[in-house]
């Protein structure tokens, strides 16, 4: 009885330790892990699509008249990303030691961007919180939209000449080297295209790594380059100017910029402030230049259109609703439609270009794989000529 008595402690001390141990073990990844959250969200970028949703659900909880610091602490609780999760926990902290919300955010550059913190400071200026931010979900909704759509239109031309690349190297690199065998019994000289084929594969398998690395080399010196004030000056001129796609780049950038523009004039947003603004967002340095000479123009008492009349990024239409909505005393209505219209002519090109680059991959695939298969089956079709020098 007594040796029982005295191994039941030993027994559940034995079973104690380990339990311990590993409590001590989960408790310590926990903490790990919670480290490793805080420090990605100095930093963390929240993609618009997830900043739209955030701010679209802040406006609605704000209009049902639920206090800010509550209706942030109900987004901490709903987000699934854990790094958002601290990033809204650490700004319901700030607010609640006293702090504005604009200030709050504006710790987080990277998450909440500078057309956000602004609309922010507005609201809380104006007192139209709530209103505000529905404008600027809105914005970022049409935003995110539009992208979205020109990404899928060109999801299937990158896969298929993607597909392309992948499929001629893989012709030239593992097919053609047997043809090559097969033919070097003939003792012929071959077609021209065929021995074209044959030293294009030779070259590749012998320099294949040159070429990877010069590829790597001319990519990163382009980025590099494009990472400079003229290097980003002459690609953003370029991509304007592009065949096919330049179109669409400009309707884009116009549509953004009066989108910008009329979200942040209608919220109250002071003109200088807000060409700031528009600059920032538009990643475009024509806009860029346009705003700071729109900005010097307005600070010495001019109109916004008479610097538009002047520059050719922006068409003749644009020109004149601006001018009649300064005539009128509503810009940002006419900056709406302006950016309705091109968001418009953006859905009709985007749907233009689908419909003319599948034919146009169709006859590219076309060539180039059968052109390859040509080639390479013209000396059996000649096989005579070739392998008996009948010419």
């Amino acid at each position: 009885m007594a040796l029982l008595t005295s191994s039941a402690p030993t027994g559940i001390g034995s079973r104690t330790a380990p339990q311990k141990k590993a409590t001590q073990v989960k408790v310590a990844q926990a903490l790990a892990k919670q480290k490793s959250l805080e420090k990605k969200a100095k930093s963390y970028r929240l993609p618009l699509g997830e900043l739209a949703i955030f701010t679209q659900q802040l406006a609605s909880l704000l209009t049902a008249g639920l206090p800010l610091v509550q209706c942030l602490e109900a987004l901490q609780d709903q987000t699934e990303d854990e790094v958002f999760r601290i990033v809204i926990r650490d700004v319901r902290s700030d607010i609640s030691q006293g702090n504005s919300f604009s200030s709050a955010v504006k710790k987080f550059p990277n998450a909440f961007n500078t057309l956000f913190v602004s609309m922010v400071e507005a609201g809380e200026a104006s007192g139209g919180l709530a209103e505000i931010l529905g404008k600027v979900a809105s914005y970022f909704e049409s935003t995110v939209k539009l992208t979205k759509k020109v990404k899928s239109a060109m999801t299937y031309p990158i896969a298929v000449i993607g597909l392309a690349v992948a499929l001629v190297n893989v012709l030239l690199i593992f097919v053609i080297p047997v043809f090559a065998a097969m033919f070097a019994d003939f003792g012929a000289k071959l077609p021209a295209p065929t021995q074209f084929l044959i030293d294009l594969s030779n070259f590749l398998k012998a320099w294949w790594w040159a070429i990877a690395i010069f590829s790597y080399g001319a990519w990163w010196g382009l980025g590099k380059f494009t990472a400079t004030p003229n290097g980003r000056r002459a690609r953003d001129k370029f991509l304007v100017r592009a065949p096919i796609f330049g179109n669409l780049i400009h309707k884009i950038a116009l549509s953004r910029f009066c989108r910008t523009y009329a979200t942040l004039i209608r919220s109250g947003v002071p003109i200088l402030r807000t060409l700031e603004i528009v600059s920032a967002a538009s990643g475009k340095v024509q806009i860029e230049d346009a705003c700071e000479e729109i900005a010097k123009h307005v600070s010495q008492g001019g109109q916004v259109s008479e610097v538009l009349a002047a520059n050719e990024f922006f068409p003749p239409m644009m020109k004149h609703m601006v001018k009649a909505g300064e005539a009128t005393g509503n810009v940002d209505g006419m900056m709406n439609k302006v950016a309705d219209f091109y968001d418009v002519e953006c859905e009709a090109t985007v749907a233009a270009l689908t419909s003319l680059i599948e034919p146009m991959l169709i006859v590219f695939l076309g060539v180039v794989v059968g052109g390859i298969v040509m080639a390479m089956f013209l000396p059996i079709f000649q096989l005579g000529a070739v392998a008996g020098g009948l010419n």
